[in-house]
């Protein structure tokens, strides 16, 4: 039996639990363009960098944090777009965990003034390119081997969805 999601934003508590659910990621390898899992500290200094233009959401699934999603502005980007992150837990895709959080993160978006959000997803991340395509996104620029902090090079495709 599926029970469905709750989203709310972040409070301290699940600075940690967020922490394990994108260090879990990233040790899988293969979806994020990060390549050094996080700790609590870590996570806290994230969603503190420009706070007053971002937002942040986690979904909650039976008690536990089942992934999280977040907007924030981005240098490469113009002030009228934002930049999105989606991170669901090992084993909680495919259960409505990134819709539920993408309801609220597109309104987000649109109360702090946002025209478009960008996702840029790694080319071989086939169920990210899936998730966002899913939700509307649309490719508009390739970036052919990017440098990752470890020194392994991908592809990675921006792509965009217009809020209105």
């Amino acid at each position: 039996m599926r029970s469905d999601p709750a989203i709310r934003p972040p409070v301290a508590f699940d600075i940690g639990p967020m922490a394990r659910v994108l260090s879990d990621i990233i040790r899988a390898g293969g979806t994020t363009a990060m390549t050094t899992p996080v700790d609590a500290q870590d996570m806290a200094a994230m969603m503190a960098r420009d706070a007053d233009r971002s937002a942040w959401f986690v979904a909650e699934v039976a008690g536990e944090i089942a992934g999280f999603q977040h907007i924030n502005p981005y240098a490469g980007l113009p002030p009228e777009a934002c930049d999105i992150a989606t991170f669901v837990g090992q084993g909680r895709q495919q259960l409505g965990v990134g819709s539920a959080l993408f309801t609220a993160t597109a309104q987000a978006a649109r109360d702090l003034g946002y025209s478009w959000i960008c996702a840029c997803i790694r080319t071989d991340n086939a169920g990210g390119r899936a998730y966002y395509q899913s939700r509307g996104f649309r490719d508009y620029q390739l970036l052919e081997g990017v440098t990752l902090a470890n020194g392994q090079r991908v592809n990675q495709m921006l792509t965009r969805f217009d809020l209105d």
